[in-house]
């Protein structure tokens, strides 16, 4: 099972915390992240993460593209809410793919443990939700 990993500049602690508490149930999932993100979780985890463009030069659209092919099945997408993006329509088009395809998609933390959890069950390995 394949899981996006995406975060804005601002978000990219948050993301790495996040995966440095989580690493365990993350090493279960195919990772895929965008650019940057992808190589600070690399470089703070000991994650196997195949890494996309970062998002402003295409990397939003190359995750979008495999959720269309229903080759990437969940996204934590750690958005920062109060900083205009210039990729804007990019991170549009890829919430609007996630909906369309009915793919699980986290923009904060608390969402994106529980898609974690979610992700995890339907793998069905087991895991403490507690923890």
């Amino acid at each position: 099972m394949r899981l996006a990993l995406i975060a804005h500049d601002e978000k990219k602690p948050d993301l790495i915390e996040f995966a440095q508490n989580r690493e365990d149930d993350l090493a279960h999932f195919d990772l895929t992240a965008t650019g940057t993100t992808g190589k600070r979780l690399a470089d703070a985890t000991d994650l196997d993460i195949e890494r996309k463009q970062s998002g402003p030069l295409g990397g939003d659209m190359q995750i979008g593209a495999e959720i269309a092919s229903e080759e990437c099945h969940g996204v934590v997408f750690l958005r920062d809410p109060l900083t205009a993006q210039p990729h804007e329509p990019d991170i549009t088009a890829l919430l609007r793919i996630c909906d369309v395809h009915n793919v699980p998609l986290a923009t904060n933390l608390a969402s994106a443990d529980a898609v974690l959890d979610e992700l995890l069950y339907q793998l069905d390995v087991e895991f403490d939700p507690t923890e």
